[in-house]
C-alpha cells in the first residue's frame, strides 16, 4: 500500500499518542481556605526531625508521607522504606548522615506503597546492596506502576491533595504531606532477597528478623530486633484510625489478618515501637495497649459488620448504625485522621459479598441518565430540580447539594450554574472535614469544576526504574488501554521483537479483543523489531514516540501501519 500519509501523517498520530502527557503543573487555591482545630492540631505529629528511638535506632519523620528508618550498625546502616520520591529520599540521607556516614549495606521495603519504595535508588546505589521484601512485593509494585497507574494517579492527587496549594492543604493525616509532583523522580530498586513468612539474618553486626504480618497491605512486613527489643512495625499501626479501605481504590483489605498479624506483633514484647507514619513510642507495658487497643477496634468494626450482614442489613444502613464504644472511640490513635469506620463497614461488606447489597432493585438499576430525568421529572423539570439545589445550598444541606448536582450534570455537564454550585458544596463539605483525605478529595473536585485542574500529570521515574519492571507488564498495560470502538473492524497480529534479551511477544487485535501471549504466535501482519529497553522507556513516557519509532524500530509491515496499531492502545481519557 502506498504511503500516503507521509511525515507529516506520522506526526500527527504520534502527537495524538503522547498528547496525555503534556500537561503543566497546577495548584488549586481558595479564597479564606480554614480547616477544623483538630486537624491542625494533629499537624504537631509531622514536625520534622529524626528521633533516637534507642541505640542505634533512627526514625525520619516530617520529610514525606511515611518515616525512614536508619539502623545503625558497627561498619554500616541498613534503611527501612525509602519515601516517596528520589528528592525527598535525598533529604532524609542528609539527616541521616548528620548522624553517621557509615555505607548502605541494606535496604529493607516493609511494603509495596509508593510512599514507602520509591526513592530507594537514593540509599540503594550500589547494585550489590541487597533488597529485602516479601515475596509479593514486586507483584504489587508491578501492578500500581502498570495496569493502575492511571485511575491510582487520579485518585490518588485528589486524596492526598496534590494539586492542591499549602493553604489548602494541613497534613496528609498519617505523614506531612505526599511529596509527589510532575517534577518528582521515582527510583525504585527491586527486591532482591524475598521470604514466604519469616527470614532471619545479620547484616552490619545488626541481627534482624522479618515477619509477615499482612494488614494494611498482603505484603506488609515487620522488622523486629531482637537484642534491642524494637519492633519496626510497618503500617499496621499509627496514631489515627486504620485504613482499613482507601478511598484512592485499592484490593480488599483483609482486616481479620490484620487483626491476627496485631496479635502477632504483640507477642514479641517490644520495649520500643516504631511505626512507619507517625511516631515512636516506647515502654513495654504501654506498646501492649496500644497494639491491643488497635486490635480491639478492627475486631470489633469487623465482627460487628458481619453480624449487621447476617442479620440482613445492607451497606447504607451498616455505615450508618456501626460506631466504635466510646473507650475505642475517643483513644488518640483512633482519630479519624485517615481512614473512617464508615468506609471500613462498607469495604468489610463488599470484601465479604461483593457488591450486590440484597435489595432487589439493585440488580439491574436504571442508567445514570434515565435516573437522572426521572429525578428532573419527579422536580417538575430540569429547573425546578436546579432550584431544589439552591435552596438546599442555601440552607448548609451540602451532602443533599452534591446528590442533586449529580443528576443536574448528567443531564447538561456543562452547565456553569449547576458547577458552582456544586464546588461550592464541596469547598464547604472539604473545609469542615476533620479527616484529610476526604477534606483534599472535596477541596480537589472542587477545584477541578471551577479552575480547571488538571490531574494527569504524573511523576518521571528513573530510567533504572524503568528498565528493571518485567517486560510482561508493559504489555499488561497495553491490554487494558486498547480502545474497542477505534478497535471494533481491526484484525491484525504483531509481533514485538526483543533481540536484546532473546525475547518476543504477540499482540493479537480482533474486532476490539486483545490476546497478548509471550513469544511468537500465528502469522504477523506487523514485525516491529526493537530493544526492550527502548520499548519500555517509549511506554514509560520517557521517549518521544515519534522519534523512537522512526530511529529505533526496525519495522517489517509498514511504519505508518505499526503507529497507527499502536494508536489503538493510546490511554483513554477519564
Amino acid at each position: 500500500m502506498k504511503n500516503v500519509l507521509g511525515y507529516a501523517g506520522i506526526l500527527t498520530l504520534l502527537f495524538l499518542l503522547t498528547a496525555a502527557c503534556q500537561h503543566p503543573t497546577q495548584k488549586a487555591s481558595f479564597e479564606d481556605i480554614s480547616a477544623v482545630d483538630a486537624l491542625k492540631a494533629h499537624s504537631r505529629e509531622f514536625e520534622k526531625r529524626v528521633e533516637t528511638v534507642t541505640d542505634g535506632v533512627h526514625v525520619a519523620i516530617g520529610y514525606g508521607l511515611a518515616n525512614s528508618v536508619m539502623l545503625e550498625g558497627d561498619d554500616g546502616v541498613i534503611i527501612i522504606d525509602t519515601l516517596e520520591s528520589v528528592q525527598t529520599a535525598q533529604k532524609v540521607q542528609a539527616a541521616f548522615r548528620t548522624i553517621t556516614d557509615k555505607p548502605v549495606r541494606a535496604v529493607i521495603y516493609t511494603h509495596n506503597h509508593a510512599d514507602h519504595v520509591f526513592g530507594a535508588s537514593v540509599f540503594a546505589d550500589d547494585p550489590y546492596i541487597p533488597v529485602y521484601a516479601h515475596e509479593t512485593t514486586s507483584y504489587y509494585m508491578d501492578r500500581i506502576v502498570s495496569v493502575l497507574t492511571p485511575v491510582i494517579n487520579r485518585r490518588s492527587m485528589r486524596m492526598f491533595g496534590n494539586r492542591l496549594d499549602d493553604a489548602a492543604i494541613v497534613n496528609a493525616g498519617i505523614g506531612y504531606r505526599l511529596n509527589v509532583h510532575p517534577d518528582s523522580r521515582i527510583g525504585i530498586v527491586r527486591p532482591t532477597r524475598t521470604f514466604a513468612d519469616e527470614l532471619s539474618d545479620t547484616i552490619c553486626g545488626i541481627r534482624f528478623k522479618l515477619i509477615h504480618v499482612p494488614g494494611e497491605t498482603n505484603d506488609q512486613i515487620c522488622v523486629w530486633l531482637p537484642e534491642k527489643k524494637a519492633l519496626i512495625a510497618a503500617d499496621n499501626i499509627y496514631k489515627t484510625f486504620p485504613n482499613l479501605y482507601t478511598i484512592r481504590g485499592t484490593p480488599y483489605r483483609d482486616v481479620r489478618k490484620w487483626v491476627d498479624s496485631l496479635e502477632r506483633m504483640r507477642d514479641l514484647g517490644a520495649r520500643h515501637l516504631v511505626p512507619c507514619h507517625t511516631g515512636p513510642v516506647s515502654g513495654r507495658e504501654k506498646i501492649r495497649e496500644l497494639l491491643t487497643i488497635y486490635r480491639d477496634a478492627i475486631a470489633f468494626i469487623h465482627d460487628q459488620t458481619i453480624r449487621g450482614m447476617n442479620k440482613g442489613l445492607a451497606p447504607d444502613e451498616l455505615a450508618q448504625k456501626i460506631q466504635l464504644p466510646p473507650h475505642l472511640a475517643e483513644h488518640p490513635y483512633l482519630q479519624e485522621f485517615y481512614g473512617t469506620v464508615e468506609w471500613s463497614v462498607r469495604s468489610i461488606f463488599d470484601g465479604n459479598l461483593g457488591w450486590f447489597d440484597g435489595n432487589p432493585t439493585n440488580l439491574f438499576q436504571l442508567p445514570p441518565k434515565k435516573k437522572a430525568e426521572k429525578m428532573a421529572d419527579l422536580a417538575g423539570g430540569e429547573a425546578a430540580l436546579l432550584a431544589k439545589a439552591e435552596a438546599g445550598y442555601e440552607k448548609g444541606q451540602y451532602q443533599w447539594v452534591l446528590e442533586l448536582t449529580d443528576h443536574l450534570l448528567r443531564l447538561n455537564p456543562e452547565n456553569t450554574r449547576v458547577k458552582n454550585l456544586r464546588a461550592g458544596a464541596l469547598t464547604a463539605l472539604g473545609k469542615a472535614q476533620k479527616n484529610p483525605n476526604a477534606r483534599h478529595y472535596y477541596l480537589t473536585c472542587a477545584a477541578e469544576l471551577e479552575q480547571d485542574l488538571d490531574m494527569d500529570k504524573r511523576a518521571t521515574p528513573d530510567p533504572e526504574m524503568v528498565h528493571a519492571m518485567p517486560l510482561s507488564t508493559f504489555f499488561d498495560s497495553m491490554a487494558v488501554n486498547l480502545d474497542p470502538q477505534r478497535a471494533a473492524d481491526i484484525r491484525q497480529t504483531v509481533h514485538f521483537v526483543f533481540p536484546d534479551i532473546d525475547a518476543a511477544y504477540t499482540v493479537c487485535v480482533r474486532n476490539g479483543v486483545s490476546e497478548i501471549t509471550p513469544g511468537r504466535a500465528g502469522r504477523p501482519d506487523i514485525t516491529a523489531t526493537v530493544d526492550s529497553k527502548v520499548f519500555k522507556e517509549m511506554l514509560a513516557r520517557l521517549r518521544s514516540p515519534l522519534i523512537t519509532i522512526a530511529a529505533d524500530f526496525d519495522v517489517k509491515g509498514g511504519k505508518i501501519a505499526f503507529i497507527k496499531f499502536m494508536k489503538l492502545f493510546q490511554a483513554s481519557d477519564a
